[in-house]
């Protein structure tokens, strides 16, 4: 039995989604059993509106939230909040394979850090979420967030995690790696950018594919981005906020006109395919690659849908055992 703590509160939509997709999550797979942190009045509201094993569910009661206004490392201080209960949860008890939260990015960070700790080895933890590509395929940006500034070893790390993370979680064979950078051209950028692609060009534990334009990040020509965490950060906002765009002019241009209405009707099952392909809730949230349990930062507008798909993440990541992969990929040694 996989065992994962979900924070309910903090997130746009919490916790309607974050219980609803705790739900459909327990339907799709008979070995998961979950945690809810947070207010459990307010949980015990949302569950009773929904048919599941209640043998797989457990409740544990947290009356604060954690605000997206706060400091990180004082917000986590607080004790009883779902999120602090939740990291609380995890490095309490052995049985739990990590924690899911919709809410402060800074705080779940710091508490992951800190409290969660990193492995041993590992320089600096880091977000990686998944986006489809256009051959249909994936694509991993490490890292997305968690590292404003780095190192180029800092970069040959997140490229050997990543590329772990995708073969044993996805089943992607020999990961293509590519870094992130404003050209091609192997003497492009600032200097860390070209000490980063020397080492990573040096690497033997990567597939090392060059640098990488933003514009080519959905194309399927690469497996992995490697990037500090500022630029993979707007990286990923872009590429997001410009898909739900394009989906958002596509639908003003369908209602535009009553004959465009009627084509829209024979092309319906093609764009609702496209519109679930290209919204990236439907591909869960940015698992911290390098900490002792696994932790997920979904979207703070996340729905229920990302909440399940998260659960998911944790789940191929612990049957996976990425954690010792991660550790022998790196030559960790007690």
């Amino acid at each position: 039995m996989v065992k994962i703590c979900i924070d309910c509160f903090g997130g746009d939509n919490s916790p309607e989604a974050n219980v609803l997709g705790a739900v459909n999550a327990l339907k799709n797979r008979e070995d998961v059993y979950l945690i809810l942190t947070g207010d459990e009045v307010k949980i015990n509201e949302c569950l009773k509106k929904y048919d599941y094993d209640k043998e797989r569910i457990e409740v544990v009661h947290a009356g604060g939230v954690v605000s997206c206004n706060e400091k990180p490392t004082e917000a986590i201080r607080n004790k009883d909040t779902s999120l602090v209960k939740a990291i609380e949860t995890v490095t309490g008890r052995e049985d739990v394979a990590g924690f899911i939260s919709l809410g402060s990015t800074g705080a779940v960070l710091v508490g992951a850090v800190l409290k969660v700790g990193r492995l041993k080895g590992v320089l600096r933890p880091a977000f990686c979420p998944i986006l489809p590509t256009m051959k249909g395929g994936i694509v991993g940006i490490c890292d997305s967030g968690a590292n404003a500034e780095c190192k180029p070893e800092y970069l040959v790390q997140f490229a050997i995690m990543g590329s772990k993370y995708l073969e044993s979680a996805y089943g992607v064979k020999n990961p293509k790696v590519a870094l992130l950078n404003i050209g091609t051209e192997e003497e492009k950028g600032d200097p860390m950018h070209v000490e980063a692609y020397k080492l990573l060009k040096s690497c033997d534990k990567i597939n090392f594919a060059g640098n990488m334009e933003s514009r080519d990040l959905l194309s399927g020509k690469f497996d992995l981005i490697v990037c500090d965490g500022f630029s993979g950060n707007v990286l990923l906002k872009a590429t997001e906020g410009a898909c739900l765009e394009v989906l958002k002019m596509l639908k003003q241009d369908i209602y535009s006109s009553l004959r465009n209405k009627i084509g829209g009707l024979f092309l319906k099952k093609a764009l609702k395919k496209r519109k679930d392909f290209m919204d990236y809730r439907n591909y869960g949230g940015g698992v911290m690659l390098g900490t002792k349990k696994i932790v997920v930062k979904c979207h703070g507008n996340g729905n229920a849908t990302s909440v399940e798909k998260c659960v998911d993440q944790i789940y191929m990541r612990d049957k996976g055992n990425m954690q010792s992969v991660i550790e022998e990929a790196l030559n960790v040694k007690e």
